[in-house]
């Protein structure tokens, strides 16, 4: 099992920027990808940005060149950096782990950008 907590949500003005962390705890082996997805409302969930262990990315073309992903495998940890954020950047965002056939899920943090 593998416990995921976010923190890094709020509110903030378009144009502004916010910072989302994830800390993954429990069975974290290597050789794994962390990442970020969002929901918003009446909307299914949708791929944000995506982190290999060893630092392969992916990024929806939406948040290309605005968002920036990284990570801390010391501290089991995976970041996003969001700025120049737009009122459709609102969503709930959700960590997530992925290893093989296991993919965990954090419980979520509000993003509200207001115009």
């Amino acid at each position: 099992q593998v416990q995921l907590v976010e923190s890094g949500g709020g509110l903030v003005q378009a144009g502004g920027s916010l910072r989302l962390s994830c800390a993954a705890s429990g069975s974290v082996f290597s050789n794994n990808v962390m990442g970020w997805y969002r929901q918003a409302p009446g909307k299914q969930r949708e791929l944000v940005a995506t982190m290999a262990t060893y630092g392969t990315t992916n990024y929806a073309d939406s948040v290309k060149g605005r968002f920036t992903i990284s990570r801390d495998n010391a501290k089991n940890a995976v970041y996003l950096q969001m700025n120049s954020l737009k009122p459709e950047d609102t969503a709930v965002y959700y960590c997530n782990f992925r290893r093989g056939n296991n993919n965990y899920w954090g419980q979520g943090t509000q993003v509200t950008v207001s115009s």
